[in-house]
């Protein structure tokens, strides 16, 4: 079964996240724009996730719970777990690592927490943007021993990509996938998978139709085991 998916989206709790990028607004854009599945990373934090999971549970949207983790190193890692229960321990584990700064929201932007009505719940105190201090290896590995998917994210794209920071694709690093931003060159992947998404932090930047997979059936199950997994295929149109 053809799923269309984008699968690195940004909501109203990532500081860089525009304040229209709530639940339900996020599932409803999907339901527009012709998608199956999404996936909400949020940086450093899952604490959006309960809600998002209502919204596209009434718009009909698979969710992918995940995150989009930063190592100490300065790379960014999309983390995904097959359920939000799992995802929010994982986002509980890594909190106390983030860098104890306090978020200027004049700054940075608001880090909002929403209920499944989109009514503000809290503020992210923390800033969430910070380097966790743990490694990249450390992370990837944490995240394969609590059963997610580690996948670094815009590895061609930013100071914050894979290939950008470190220079190289580590080749004994435990992932099956890598993200990369189409609109600019990458190296030979090897045996990794390319993804393919809009890190949308603006409704409007979310996905088209542009990108599937062609899985068993259409369910989170199967779209997570398949990015756990990897595959050689370009899934794309």
């Amino acid at each position: 079964m053809r799923v269309f998916c984008d699968l690195h989206i940004h909501s109203c709790l990532s500081p860089c996240g525009d304040e229209m990028m709530t639940p339900n607004n996020i599932a409803r854009m999907a339901l527009i724009k012709g998608l199956d599945a999404i996936a909400v990373t949020d940086h450093n934090s899952a604490k959006n996730l309960p809600a998002l999971q209502v919204a596209c549970d009434r718009a009909g949207i698979l969710l992918l719970p995940g995150l989009e983790l930063n190592t100490s190193e300065e790379v960014h890692v999309l983390a995904y777990f097959p359920t939000v229960e799992r995802a929010l321990d994982f986002s509980g584990e890594i909190h106390p690592l983030l860098p104890p700064i306090p978020n200027r929201p004049d700054l940075f932007g608001e880090q909002l927490v929403t209920d499944a009505d989109d009514e503000v719940t809290g503020r992210e105190e923390v800033l969430l943007i910070g380097a966790l201090s743990r490694t990249l290896d450390e992370l990837v590995n944490r995240v394969n021993a609590l059963g997610g998917a580690a996948v670094p994210a815009h590895v061609n794209r930013g100071s914050n990509g894979l290939l950008n920071a470190l220079g190289f694709l580590p080749p004994n690093l435990p992932v099956s996938a890598v993200e990369v931003w189409r609109a600019l060159p990458c190296p030979d992947l090897g045996n990794l998978m390319a993804l393919y998404s809009s890190d949308a932090h603006r409704l409007e930047d979310m996905l088209e139709r542009e990108v599937f997979f062609d899985l068993p059936e259409r369910s989170v199950p199967a779209l997570f085991n398949f990015i756990k997994k990897g595959d050689q295929h370009d899934h794309q149109l």
